[in-house]
């Protein structure tokens, strides 16, 4: 089986990587080809092009920012992907765009699979991030063993859109979670507390998360380097808000925090951190949240 990645960035470049190290037969494209030079070392073969991968391969794994941009891709490798291939999607799309994406490449005789991930960045390095999946249960059985490479644990969440409804929920759990981290870390501070001890507290307490773990480690050090703009995290949040309106739930805590990171984007940009969001607390009231000892990056 000759597998195609396309989208080396922040997390499909680890991804793609977890595949060549298992010896994979691998070939690989990105719009920056300084992004491919590990892979290719490592043994991966170079596509000059999204349809010239498309054209050597089984099986395409994509990893892209935006459902605009997973279109214009899928675009160019229905051109040249063989009837009876798969295209799998480990980007994060909304519902409706991924059953739209699923058709075209169906009307193309393409089998598909979503499986978009989630754990961060450090977690895909390590082949430990969360798969969740939609699509047909033979499709996901057939590459069962290609998503255990990449990912540590994985969920068949249903049909075709099912996997970008739960990614969307995550997404918006742990952003809704990075405020609430940045509040209770500056109660912390300003309360007078060893903000270092503060935070190994309250990750013993009932009151941590799995953002606090990880992300607030990034605001004590300072570096905020959880490499998730601003944009994707409003993209994210906008995808929970259509479904909030669909479904008929009221998301007032997802809607609040909409709200602060579009005040956190017009206030440093739309590629800055996410995690830079707690610098919105730190700028309005002059007080930094650092600690020593702690990461500038999650490894």
């Amino acid at each position: 089986m000759h597998y195609g990645y396309i989208g080396l960035g922040n997390l499909g470049g680890h991804l793609a990587h977890s595949l060549v190290k298992k010896g994979y037969k691998v070939t690989v494209y990105d719009l920056d080809p300084k992004l491919a030079e590990r892979h290719i070392r490592d043994g991966a073969i170079w596509a000059a092009s999204p349809a010239e991968l498309a054209s050597k391969v089984d099986v395409v794994f994509t990893c892209l920012p935006s459902p605009t941009v997973s279109e214009k891709v899928l675009s160019q490798i229905l051109t040249t992907l063989k009837p009876g291939s798969t295209w799998i999607e480990n980007s994060t799309n909304g519902r409706d765009e991924m059953i739209r994406l699923a058709a075209m490449a169906e009307a193309k005789g393409i089998k598909v699979l979503e499986a978009p991930v989630t754990g961060g960045v450090h977690l895909a390095a390590r082949g430990e991030i969360t798969v969740l999946v939609g699509g047909d249960k033979d499709l996901f059985e057939q590459f069962r063993p290609a998503l255990e490479t990449i990912g540590k644990k994985i969920f068949l969440m249903g049909p075709i859109g099912s996997a970008a409804v739960i990614k969307v929920i995550t997404n918006m759990l742990a952003f809704i979670h990075l405020v609430a981290d940045a509040e209770a870390l500056m109660l912390a501070k300003r309360g007078g507390l060893d903000l270092g001890q503060a935070w190994h507290a309250i990750t013993a307490s009932s009151g941590s998360s799995f953002v606090h773990e990880t992300e607030g480690q990034l605001i004590l050090n300072g570096s905020y380097d959880i490499a998730f703009t601003m944009d994707l995290a409003l993209k994210d949040l906008g995808f929970a808000m259509n479904f909030g309106k669909e479904f008929s739930v009221p998301l007032d805590l997802a809607s609040m925090t909409q709200q602060t990171f579009m005040k956190g984007k017009a206030a440093y940009g739309g590629a800055a951190q996410s995690t830079q969001i707690a610098k919105l607390l730190e700028d309005v009231l002059n007080t930094d949240l650092r600690a020593p000892g702690f990461p500038a990056r999650l490894e």
